[in-house]
């Protein structure tokens, strides 16, 4: 198993073709897209002051509307990494 996929289970992300609500807005999103991408940190390494990166989860969403097609609108997507907790901040997964 790799980092990322350790990562994406440890977190509860979603599948792609799962729904997730909006804590927010209470708007529903399907997720179309996932990428395993790695992330830089914010601050360096203080020992060798090198760049540090962590694995993270890229995932795409689109907006579902009733009427609209699928892939159709609205769409967006954000990097979850292991040192976050904003995809349980905003998000339910719905099914």
């Amino acid at each position: 198993m790799s980092s990322h996929e350790a990562y994406a289970q440890l977190k509860k992300l979603p599948r792609v073709g799962q729904t997730v609500k909006s804590k927010k807005y209470g708007t529903l999103w399907r997720i179309v897209g996932k990428a395993e991408v790695w992330q830089n940190l914010a601050e360096n390494d203080p020992e060798t002051n090198e760049p540090r990166m962590v694995p993270g989860i890229q995932l795409t969403f689109w907006r579902v509307k009733e009427g609209v097609l699928p892939g159709v609108g609205k769409m967006m997507g954000f990097i979850y990494t292991a040192y976050d907790n904003t995809f349980q901040t905003n998000w339910d997964v719905v099914d």
